[in-house]
């Protein structure tokens, strides 16, 4: 059966009253098509036309139960780097930061990083223990867990690989493989602190063990300081049970922290007076000094930030004239006070606009706009937070630190771009 089609309005006072208007206003803002040269373009959907989705039903409200994104949104998705590890079930994937918009990740694009690959849990049967230097060890069920009160907070989560690859020189081709290690949601869960209560802290305990439960019963010292500070054992994201990739039915939120601590499949909490190392927990993240020796316990993540458009991926497509540099940026030590952006490389800065809201320990936005003359440019951001550290440059960064590590690499990031506008990725001191 042919589709109903929607009939044109009579007369022709509709297309002469948009051409008249085209007419009279001369000129479009920021260089958007006129009248005349969409009807040249010869798409008979163009304006001011009525396209052809408008004259048929589309699908009903229970097509997609769940819901998915637009058939048109197909290539905004997690990647990885199939060189990068040997097996995916001991890899990570990057998440799109180029394609998001708001400091809210959606939960599908967040990214992964997984050491024995995703198990599947079934929530009626996982338990949480609590034990070691306690008085009254404790096994929870999901249950129990979500009678206890709840907090909901947006905070990021970041791998301290994230740029890591980046050490020694440019080498990922794109915004999302170079920084996209990094999400950001609004965890619901229990504070740790209440169940810490519930088991009741022994004087002598210092540290924490966590526990998850996949196949490498991934481990990871914690300060006790910490625990009953701001960590989430968090059972929702965004709103929804946590994704199975995300740690589902259970995990830590270690608000600020390496993303490595912030057990998945959380299934134990071990209470001891220091932290553990050979025997019960596996290898912890350390990052190798020029002189050999190698940091542990380097908990936080350093403010960073990055511009995502333009970026490899979202190259200046149109020439010469207005663009807006936007960005992400996003601190462990609290919240983001300024951004400075430069297109020279480092030798002029002008302080971007943040986006409300700026919350502690999650991602900001920034926005600057530019008047784009067509000639060459380096684009950096650089990032000062609330306790008064500054972003370094990778000079300083090096200095500091040596071309050893692949965590922590939070430098300065510079994107040079060319006259006809395509974008690539570069490293200047």
């Amino acid at each position: 059966m042919q589709k109903p089609t929607r009939p044109m309005p009579a007369g022709p006072s509709r297309r002469s009253f948009l051409t008249r208007s085209a007419a009279a206003g001369g000129m479009t803002l920021l260089g958007g098509a006129g009248i005349g040269e969409a009807m040249a373009a010869g798409d008979d959907n163009l304006p001011p036309n009525i396209p052809e989705w408008m004259q048929y039903l589309g699908e009903g409200v229970t097509a997609h139960p769940y819901g998915v994104p637009s058939a048109f949104e197909k290539d905004v998705v997690r990647r990885n780097v199939g060189w990068l590890t040997a097996t995916e079930e001991s890899s990570i994937n990057f998440t799109p930061i180029q394609d998001l918009d708001g400091i809210i990740t959606p939960n599908g694009l967040c990214f992964e990083r997984h050491h024995g690959g995703v198990p599947v849990i079934d929530p009626e049967r996982h338990r949480l223990m609590i034990h070691g230097l306690v008085d009254r060890p404790l096994i929870f069920t999901m249950d129990e867990l979500m009678r206890f009160p709840s907090v909901s907070r947006i905070h990021f989560l970041e791998c301290p690989a994230n740029g890591g690859m980046e050490w020694k020189g440019a080498q990922m081709d794109g915004v999302q493989f170079s920084h996209g290690m990094v999400h950001c949601c609004e965890w619901t869960g229990v504070k740790l602190s209440t169940l810490l209560a519930e088991v009741g802290v022994q004087k002598a305990a210092k540290w924490l063990l966590a526990e998850g439960a996949d196949a490498a019963a991934m481990t990871r010292s914690i300060p006790l300081a910490k625990a009953m500070d701001d960590i989430i054992v968090a059972y929702s994201q965004n709103g929804e049970r946590i994704r199975p990739e995300n740690g589902y039915p259970l995990r830590l939120l270690v608000p600020g922290w390496e993303g490595n601590v912030n057990i998945k499949w959380l299934r134990r909490i071990k209470l001891g007076d220091q932290p553990w190392h050979h025997r019960e927990e596996t290898s912890k993240y350390t990052d190798l000094m020029p002189d050999g020796k190698a940091r542990q316990f380097t908990f936080v993540q350093e403010a960073n930030s990055v511009i995502t458009s333009p970026c490899p991926e979202k190259p200046m497509k149109f020439g010469k004239g207005f663009y807006e540099i936007r960005g992400i940026a996003w601190s462990g030590y609290g919240k983001i006070r300024k951004v400075d952006v430069s297109i020279d490389g480092g030798m002029n800065w002008k302080t971007a606009e943040l986006q409300s809201p700026v919350l502690s320990r999650a991602l900001t936005r920034f926005r600057l706009p530019l008047q784009w003359d067509g000639r060459p440019m380096l684009l950096q951001s650089r990032a000062t937070d609330e306790s008064g550290y500054v972003q370094p440059t990778i000079e300083a960064l090096r200095a500091a630190r040596g071309l050893n590590s692949i965590y922590h690499k939070n430098s300065i990031h510079t994107w040079r771009v060319k006259p006809d506008g395509e974008v690539e990725n570069v490293q200047i001191a």
